[in-house]
């Protein structure tokens, strides 16, 4: 995989009180990942970005919500989302500076 399509995999990590529970007891960090984005493409990225070991990747795609405007029927826009699990003693800090 080239070094651009390794930056446009990985769109951000998702920060939330399920995300930290799941980091915490398995050691998975979940992220929103490009719609095109298979599991090869997620652990290449992952690997190469954060330099860890990855153990396995799970990738789903979050449905958008039908939502309504102003009395008007709408859909929000579907994403697809990554549960990236990597090998005991790896972690990933996002706070902090490259």
């Amino acid at each position: 995989m080239n070094a651009e399509r390794l930056y446009t995999v990985l769109i951000r990590p998702r920060i939330s009180e399920k995300a930290a529970r799941i980091q915490a007891k398995h050691n998975q960090y979940v992220f929103e990942v490009a719609t095109d984005a298979t599991r090869v493409d997620v652990k290449e990225a992952v690997e190469t970005l954060f330099k860890v070991k990855v153990d396995g990747v799970q990738v789903l795609n979050v449905k958008g919500k039908a939502k309504g405007f102003r009395g008007r029927p709408g859909q929000r826009s579907g994403w697809r989302k990554a549960y990236v699990t990597l090998a005991d003693g790896q972690s990933i800090d996002f706070g902090a500076q490259p």
